[in-house]
């Protein structure tokens, strides 16, 4: 195991920001969602959610970069069953909508020390304006050229970087907001990607990690692994 590498991921993990999160809108192409996504994880969030109607496959490994793979992803068909999530992990998050209407507010002005969800639109029609009417407030990013608008993943750039600006500042990324059992997921499917792969084919659970980031389990839990069928290839041998 790769000690460096394991003390980095709990690093992050420790900074993980459960309260400031981003909501993709209908953004259907891959680089966008890409960059949306690595911006997130560069960020601190530890949540992202995708409204997609046609539950079309979000992110690949591919067009991601490996971003997915240390965030909380969560698919929705409506902006309201994404806005329900977001207002059930935090009751209090203030929803901010890129929307510019002449109640929008420069989006340096917004407290993002708050619980907050930034909800970016669609590359081409941007916003709906059923998600408009979950906003708490609307933000511009303010232009002095001609264009009216960003690219949406530099847009979240922008206001994301803001916000880890602010919390920052304020001590924030001090506090260990994740569960021990989250960690530990999502350090052992990092630092063991084929073992995490079997543990799952098998139902088993994860074993406990040492300090260096080594696998501690008996030898009942290595012969399980090394000799038992998954559950799946058992059901397709009868």
């Amino acid at each position: 195991m790769d000690t460096t590498r394991f003390e980095r991921v709990k690093q992050v993990l420790e900074r993980r920001q459960t309260d400031l999160t981003v909501c993709l809108e209908e953004v259907h192409k891959h680089h966008n969602l890409s960059a949306i996504a690595r911006t997130a994880d560069a960020t601190g969030c530890h949540h992202v959610h995708a409204v997609w109607p046609d539950n079309q496959k979000w992110l690949t490994n591919n067009t991601s970069g490996g971003s997915k793979n240390w965030l909380e992803t969560h698919l929705h068909r409506t902006i309201d069953d994404a806005v329900a999530m977001m207002r059930a992990h935090n009751p209090e998050v203030q929803i901010l909508a890129t929307n510019l209407s002449d109640d929008a507010v420069d989006f340096r002005e917004i407290d993002y020390t708050k619980p907050t969800a930034v909800i970016v639109g669609q590359e081409r029609d941007g916003i709906s304006p059923r998600a408009l009417e979950h906003a708490d407030k609307h933000i511009i990013i303010p232009m002095q050229g001609m264009v009216q608008s960003l690219n949406v993943s530099v847009a979240a750039a922008l206001i994301l970087f803001e916000a880890q600006r602010q919390r920052e500042e304020a001590g924030l990324y001090e506090r260990n907001m994740l569960d021990d059992s989250i960690k530990h997921r999502i350090l052992f499917e990092g630092c063991h990607p084929i073992i995490a792969k079997q543990c799952r084919e098998k139902e088993l659970p994860y074993p406990a990690l040492d300090e260096s980031g080594e696998i501690v389990a008996d030898d009942d839990f290595w012969q399980i692994l090394k000799h038992t069928q998954s559950l799946e290839a058992t059901n397709d041998s009868q």
